[in-house]
């Protein structure tokens, strides 16, 4: 075999093998996202102190029985894989026909994943909301105030070309 064959089986290789397989909470999202209609995806953890004054603030519940016509994902990040269900059924958010409940397998600290759906991620709680695969609006920040949500969500569902 020459050495310029072999190089070329070894570029290929490597080049077939990927980097990072997308655990499926990740996996499901990301092809979620390239629906035609408007998709929520919110990243936040029980643990965590703003996405528990989110959920207790009632807007979380609001907003999503309000927009019946939109997909919300609540996912889980940097919580063991535990996927926070239990909380987000007191907040009656768990029982909506729009939601999907997800958790990334990942650990709290340090080894904490640092990107989701191909997206940065470096505090929680998260707020992406997306329309045919194109992402939207980016709250990547803190606390989300609700009115400004629903007003976000209701300019990406408008037929509005960009």
């Amino acid at each position: 075999m020459t050495k310029h064959l072999l190089i070329t089986i070894l570029t290929a290789a490597l080049l077939s093998v990927p980097l990072r397989a997308a655990p499926p909470a990740e996996q499901q999202v990301s092809e979620a996202i390239k629906a035609q209609g408007v998709s929520v995806v919110h990243l936040w953890a029980p643990w965590c102190g703003n996405c528990q004054a989110e959920l207790k603030s009632g807007g979380w519940s609001k907003t999503v029985k309000d927009n019946p016509g939109v997909k919300f994902y609540f996912v889980s990040v940097w919580n063991g894989g535990q996927d926070g269900g239990a909380m987000l059924a007191k907040y009656e958010i768990a029982q909506q026909p729009n939601v999907t409940i997800l958790a990334d397998p990942g650990p709290r600290g340090a080894d904490h994943i640092k990107q989701f759906a191909g997206l940065p991620l470096s505090w929680i709680p998260t707020t992406w909301i997306f329309k045919g695969g194109d992402l939207r609006y980016a709250l990547n920040y803190g606390e989300i105030r609700f009115p400004m949500l629903q007003q976000l969500i209701a300019d990406s569902s408008s037929d509005w070309e960009h």
